[in-house]
């Protein structure tokens, strides 16, 4: 009950959806995974095979509309017209729902242990000391991280349509759901921001690709 009320917004029975702990709103909402992701995962499997899917943007106004109504709704009918014209619109608001999380998707928390795995040259080692910090993860989290990943997978069977491969999938995804702390607190500087950017890719990318053996 008490967690119910702090996701509820002041002066309105709306919950939070956006920008909340993962774990609070999962909690608050019953759900096992974010109803963001089950939605716009199935949506995009289904209307989605099209060129830049995950890296081109919907149209601002139909991104704020949409997210609306996940606000107000819990479940929005994404079989509109005007979701179905502009597809991207879905796509950016999954991206947006994992960004605005307070704490990343693969937290801030275990951001070290990821860079160090990856920093592994031996692809069986670096998989088996993934797959240990994947088991630190908190279980909404890890649950969560699961269900994406294989939509990714799939999204990624379709690059011949898409032009979207499973490395320009982890480019465009990495930056929501891994992150620095410290850099962020440090403001960005030119060498650690581009490390960063690098250590995002390659373990969204790895976790992307090696998914069967992972989960």
């Amino acid at each position: 009950q008490e967690e119910m009320r702090r996701v509820r917004r002041k002066g309105g029975n709306k919950e939070k959806v956006f920008g909340c702990d993962l774990l609070e709103h999962l909690t608050a909402s019953s759900q096992q995974i974010p109803q963001v992701l089950q939605c716009c995962g199935e949506f995009v499997e289904t209307h989605g095979i099209v060129d830049g899917i995950y890296r081109l943007s919907g149209v601002s106004s139909n991104i704020q509309k949409l997210r609306g109504e996940f606000e107000s709704d819990g479940t929005p009918d994404l079989n509109k017209d005007l979701y179905l014209q502009d597809i991207h619109c879905v796509s950016s608001l999954c991206k947006a729902y994992f960004r605005e999380l307070p704490n990343p998707l693969l937290t801030y928390q275990l951001y070290d242990k990821f860079a160090e795995a990856v920093a592994i040259q031996l692809e069986e080692d670096r998989l088996v000391k993934i797959r240990d910090v994947l088991k630190e993860l908190p279980e909404p989290h890890h649950r969560t991280l699961q269900f994406l990943m294989r939509h990714l997978v799939k999204m990624a069977s379709f690059s011949s349509e898409t032009n979207m491969h499973s490395r320009n999938l982890a480019i465009v995804w990495a930056p929501n759901l891994l992150r620095s702390k410290d850099i962020e607190a440090s403001g960005f500087n030119g060498t650690a921001a581009f490390m960063e950017v690098r250590v995002q890719s390659i373990v969204v990318e790895f976790i992307l690709t090696h998914v069967p053996q992972l989960f």
